[in-house]
């Protein structure tokens, strides 16, 4: 079975355009070939590839993985039923990237107000 991790708990995806498999593997608490299986079973996920297949993500796709992570481990969703869930609600998957952003932003902004302090 596996092991239930709150989206919460993953780490601050960093001010970055681009970032390779095994950041977001880290980002994401996710190993790389089970990203690639998740691109195959997500039409909406679909990292930039270059030069020797290289897979480069970008801040949307990592949202969307923590969702579709979310989803599949907290929530208990099978892969059909995230995959439904992801296609048939927009809305509520703008809603989720929005509250993961702003989470996102409160902890950078935590972190530089420490910065400032020292």
């Amino acid at each position: 079975m596996l092991e239930p991790s709150n989206n919460s708990e993953l780490p601050v995806i960093p001010g970055k355009r681009y970032f390779t498999i095994g950041e977001v593997s880290e980002l994401c608490d996710v190993k790389p070939h089970v990203l690639r299986y998740w691109e195959q079973e997500f039409t909406h996920l679909s990292p930039v590839k270059r030069r020797g297949n290289r897979r480069y993500y970008q801040r949307q796709d990592v949202l969307m993985i923590r969702q579709i992570r979310a989803l599949l481990y907290d929530q208990g969703y099978t892969i059909g039923g995230a995959r439904q869930k992801m296609d048939g609600s927009d809305a509520q998957e703008d809603v989720s990237k929005s509250s993961q952003l702003i989470h996102q932003m409160i902890k950078e902004l935590e972190d530089v107000l420490v910065a400032l302090k020292h």
